[in-house]
């Protein structure tokens, strides 16, 4: 007899958040890593393709960098997976199979798709200045 699974996530984990208490854990952490960006911005395509994967209750969020740690420079990114009801990160991608694109072509289960490429902030186009990002705003 096969037990029932229980679902681990169920698309309603976070919460609503007081911006007061938003703005000052980010300016806690512009304070602790002036250097480093403070926000990353994912446009609505590619979270909508992740998330409209069938079995996906919603998004994690790994933190990347484009160097090893022996290279010098470098960027930290962040990575956007889908997550299934049983807490598995969806890697279904066409980067994992070993398949020729041949073969990828005939595989039944549909691909899932790993998200990157945001826009860090500071540094990128429409970063904006408010309570979340600058210090000196209230």
């Amino acid at each position: 007899m096969e037990k029932s699974k229980t679902p681990v996530l169920t698309g309603k984990e976070g919460e609503e958040f007081d911006l007061h208490k938003a703005a000052s854990w980010t300016k806690n952490h512009r304070e602790r890593h002036p250097d480093q960006p403070h926000s990353h911005f994912f446009g609505k395509e590619i979270l909508q393709k992740i998330l409209d994967q069938e079995g996906c209750v919603g998004l994690r969020f790994y933190h990347g960098h484009n160097k090893a740690h022996s290279e010098a420079g470098g960027e930290k990114h962040l990575i956007i997976v889908g997550a299934k009801a049983d807490g598995t990160d969806m890697l279904n991608t066409a980067s994992a199979q070993k398949l020729s694109r041949a073969d990828m072509r005939a595989v039944a289960a549909p691909l899932d798709t790993v998200g990157q490429e945001a826009l860090p902030c500071p540094g990128s186009p429409g970063c904006p200045k408010n309570m979340m990002t600058d210090h000196n705003i209230s």
